[in-house]
């Protein structure tokens, strides 16, 4: 093979490759789009029955350590015999 050839055939050999590589992007790409698509209708869906996201202002405070919110078991005492 000559110089060129050589070339050439490289050149069809990287042509398919790169064709090969954008069906798989695009394949990709559809499967994405697939995703968001549910996402978007699962959002609009629990939208328009009321859920919301709270805020930072609405989110409950963080729970107390345990030690700090236990509480000390009463102690009863018997009643007097008499």
């Amino acid at each position: 093979m000559t110089e060129q050839q050589t070339h050439l055939a490289s050149l069809l050999q990287q042509r398919q490759t790169l064709l090969d590589e954008i069906t798989e992007l695009n394949n990709q790409a559809g499967q994405k789009r697939e995703l968001v698509l549910r996402a978007l209708g699962a959002i609009e869906y629990l939208q328009q029955i009321g859920v919301t996201v709270p805020t930072a202002e609405e989110a409950p405070a963080p729970e107390a350590p345990a030690e700090e919110a236990a509480v000390e078991p009463e102690v009863v005492e018997p009643p007097a015999e008499g």
